[in-house]
């Protein structure tokens, strides 16, 4: 009766699937709630598990004893997956290679069936231990009689055909096709709490009687995989044992189906034999296969990780001592493996793939926070120094995962970089980031996008939309360029660019990305300039663009041709006006560009400066820049220079202290080059009050390129913090409507001469401090401000330049004139613009 009954129901589907199916776009959802807990796994243990695990079996009866004799456990299974942080089983008995052995007391004839129930224990057994079990099914007849002898067979195609009331051959495929189809409603009759199907491609039978839906229909919270074809109906696609891509690890290299449509990787631990236990011992590669599993989460790809159970369900030693090796190996990293994405895609994240000097890995990012990153090293750069693109994070602190030991790091000209590292791990050194948010990419919700070529449905538009659902598809027309009409003329630094994942890298025959470019700027839109061209590399994950730093209103990105395939698509595009640095500078930074300039200019030229830009001194000695620093109390300051040093020689400078030498020729040594900046540190006595540091070349060299002065003084008072929305507001509001303010919030200057934030502050002794002021300007224009101390104005004008965005903050800072006890300090708007949104003062 069931059969008849499921028979009726598939007439009934196909019916109305007619309907259904001939509508445009109309394909299985692409995220659905049942599919969560595939969302939240690492990856499976595969188990290819049967009558023809060796030594082989012909006697379905014989198996099953020799199983259960043999002392099979389904937590034996249950526990290896767990020595590889995996979170569900696939059991793959129904195999076409393995004698077509159903591990269920089925009521259906065909095929060797056990009276124990081998599945419903796994399913238990799963569960338990808060996995998951998915059960395998093959569409394929075509091994009905292998290694048996002539006219033996697998299949029992007359039984079969008692059972279903006419003939059926289940040697061909439409007559397997009934008999695995009345398979699927049994199991789903029998086991609820089955996870769903893992499906070795499909069966015309199945599609002709509408299965799939009937699997969503009767079993709401079933998944159903596919292997190597990216059905639409089904949750997940699964790619094969894929070899042959540099470093030999990168799976995902040969995935070529986009985010945010679940991909899986199935692969062999052992080195060499078959996916079933052929009575070999092989070895496991530790490197290729924690490889994969790393660069598979760096891509949001799960790891199916294929094993040899043998007759008794146990694995063979090597790969039993794999599994104790990993089990250790893996959980001191586990937080940036599960709980996170792939970084560099859709969900952001560190730029991933080659890095310098050799260094090669993938970043992963938390799903609960944005500002919690993982670097994945698995090939370690020659050198204690690895260089990461940053994709416009601030980044606050590195520590390794394993110790806990904090890292050096600087970041400038868009880069991350780690120094010092003296310790790196044979398979994966893993790194923790935390950053502040992503600072100078100009809102792609401003832009105004168009394009020499669009794919009717896939307009230019969908290129900045924010959506990752949707993506800009140029055809295969070639030369073709995006533009970006950024609606006034801004600062262009780079652009950013991720093209959509539905082609390999490897082959690169198969690579829709871009190889050659071309960008060009405009201030109308009519007269076009090149500013740059170059090669992109055939790579996954997010490509960065430097630029020529210049000012324009409309960019043009062309691509002249593609690695292999000419199709071009873009998920999403934006333009960078500056690089994001390190995050927000220490209260109290001195600007040299505010500082006195002796023989020198101020300049911009060069890239990952801080504030707005650097000092160039002339080639000659002498030359010199002096900062105004003021003390609370006489003490130490510990001075941190910010400079660059371009050539190859030493550019060595005195330092002096109220006009008196204290670090006399102290060594500016070589940097990369002009966009890589470095710090010095000297400690020099201070007095109470003003004082001034001078830095003076002392070679016909000149000084390097000065950034800034930082100085922590020891010795007086902490700092102060006065928070803005707490002063005196006169025509401006408190307000909240950014993010990144301290406090509670900041204050919103109304647009008009006069307005002003009056804060009232204390001094412990009279003399001149430094008060460092927060804010945020997200105009293009200065919006200046009079500084008045106790009613009288000691800084006139003083510049508040704009910042990347009103979510982007930063401080100047002024000697203040204090007395002791009580102070008041003004920040008045001395044009029509107001003030910047200002967040607070520091004093001290």
């Amino acid at each position: 009766m069931r059969r008849r009954i499921s028979m009726w129901l598939g007439a009934l589907l196909v019916a109305a699937t007619v309907l259904v199916l001939d509508m445009p776009g109309a394909r299985a959802d692409l995220q659905n709630p049942r599919q969560q807990f595939l969302r939240d796994s690492v990856g499976g243990l595969f188990l290819h598990w049967g009558e023809r695990t060796s030594p082989q079996h012909t006697s379905c009866s014989q198996w099953e004893a020799d199983v259960t004799n043999g002392g099979w456990s389904a937590d034996y299974w249950v526990n290896e997956a767990k020595k590889l942080h995996l979170q569900y089983l696939v059991l793959a008995t129904f195999h076409s290679r393995l004698g077509y052995a159903r591990p269920w007391p089925s009521a259906i004839p065909g095929s060797c069936k056990t009276s124990r129930d081998f599945l419903g224990e796994t399913i238990a057994a799963a569960k338990a231990a808060g996995m998951r079990t998915i059960l395998y099914m093959t569409d394929d007849p075509q091994w009905w009689n292998e290694g048996l002898s002539s006219g033996q067979s697998w299949l029992d195609s007359k039984a079969f055909s008692s059972y279903a009331g006419h003939n059926v051959d289940l040697t061909t495929r439409d007559g397997f096709g009934e008999f695995s189809y009345d398979l699927f409603f049994e199991v789903m009759d029998r086991y609820p709490d089955l996870g769903g199907f893992w499906i070795d491609n499909d069966n015309q039978y199945w599609l002709d009687h509408n299965l799939y839906q009937q699997i969503y229909q009767q079993r709401p919270s079933y998944t159903i995989s596919n292997n190597n074809e990216d059905t639409p109906i089904m949750d997940m696609i699964s790619n094969e044992q894929k070899t042959g891509m540099t470093p030999s690890y990168d799976y995902p290299q040969a995935v070529y189906t986009a985010a945010p449509r679940l991909i899986e990787a199935d692969y062999k631990l052992p080195s060499t034999g078959a996916w079933w236990y052929d009575g070999s011992n092989s070895a496991v590669d530790n490197k290729l296969t924690l490889g994969r599993m790393v660069t598979n989460a760096g891509s949001s790809v799960k790891s199916l990780m294929a094993e040899t159970a043998m007759v008794n369900g146990k694995f063979p030693s090597n790969q039993a001592n794999f599994n104790n090796f990993a089990n250790g190996y893996l959980g001191p990293i586990w937080p940036s493996l599960h709980g996170t994405e792939g970084g560099g895609y859709m969900y952001g994240g560190l730029k991933p793939g080659a890095w310098n000097n050799g260094a090669y890995g993938v970043t992963t990012i938390s799903k609960t926070d944005p500002n919690l990153q993982y670097i994945h090293v698995t090939d370690r750069p020659t050198g204690s120094t690895l260089s990461v693109r940053d994709n416009g994070y601030r980044v606050s602190s590195v520590t390794n995962l394993r110790t806990g030991t904090a890292v050096a790091f600087t970041q400038s000209g868009g880069t991350l970089t780690l120094t010092g590292v003296s310790s790196w791990d044979t398979y994966d050194t893993v790194f923790k980031v935390v950053t502040n948010g992503r600072a100078g990419i100009i809102p792609p919700s401003t832009y105004t996008m168009s394009a020499s070529a669009s794919a009717s449905g896939h307009a230019a538009s969908a290129a900045t939309d924010g959506n990752y659902l949707t993506y800009w598809d140029a055809g295969t027309t070639q030369p073709v360029s995006l533009s970006f009409d950024l609606g006034s003329a801004k600062p262009i630094q780079y652009l950013a660019v991720n093209q959509r994942e539905d082609s390999t890298v490897y082959p690169a025959s198969g690579s829709a990305r871009i190889r050659d470019y071309r960008v060009y700027t405009s201030n109308d839109g009519t007269a076009w300039t090149q500013i740059k061209s170059g090669t992109l590399p055939n790579a996954r994950g997010v490509q960065i663009i430097d630029l020529p730093r210049t000012t324009a209103r409309h960019v043009r990105l062309e691509k002249v041709n593609s690695q292999g395939n000419n199709r071009l698509r873009i998920d999403e595009a934006w333009v960078g006006s500056d690089y994001a640095g390190a995050a927000a500078p220490p209260p109290g930074r001195l600007e040299a560009e505010n500082a006195t300039i002796s023989q020198g200019v101020l300049e911009t030229t060069h890239t990952g400066y801080s504030g707005t830009g650097y000092v160039n001194g002339d080639n000659v000695a002498g030359s010199y820049v002096e900062f105004t620093l003021g003390a609370a109390a006489a003490g130490t300051a510990r001075l941190s220079i910010g400079y660059a040093n371009g050539t190859a020689a030493d550019r060595p400078a005195d330092i002096s202290v109220n006009g008196a030498a204290v670090a006399a020729g102290t060594s500016f040594p070589p940097t990369a080059n002009w966009d890589t900046w470095a710090v010095k540190t000297l400690s020099v006595p201070v007095r109470a009050g003003t004082n001034t540091v001078r830095i003076t070349a002392t070679t016909a060299g000149g000084n390097p390129n000065i950034d800034y002065l930082d100085a922590t003084v020891t010795g007086g008072p902490s700092p102060v913090d006065y928070q803005a929305e707490d002063g005196t507001i006169s025509q401006g509001t408190a307000a909240t409507n950014h993010t990144g303010y301290t406090g509670t919030g900041f204050v919103d200057y109304t647009n008009v001469i006069g307005s002003y934030v009056e804060l009232a502050v204390n001094a412990a002794s009279a003399g001149a401090a430094p008060v460092a002021i927060r804010f945020a300007n997200g105009t293009t224009t200065n919006r200046p401000m009079d500084l008045a101390v106790n009613g009288t104005t000691v800084v006139a004008g003083q510049a508040f330049n704009a910042t990347a965005d009103w979510d982007t903050w930063t401080t100047i800072t002024f000697q203040a004139p204090l007395t002791a006890g009580a102070n008041t300090i003004r920040l008045t708007a001395t044009t029509a613009n107001g003030g910047p949104n200002l967040d607070k003062i520091t004093v001290g």
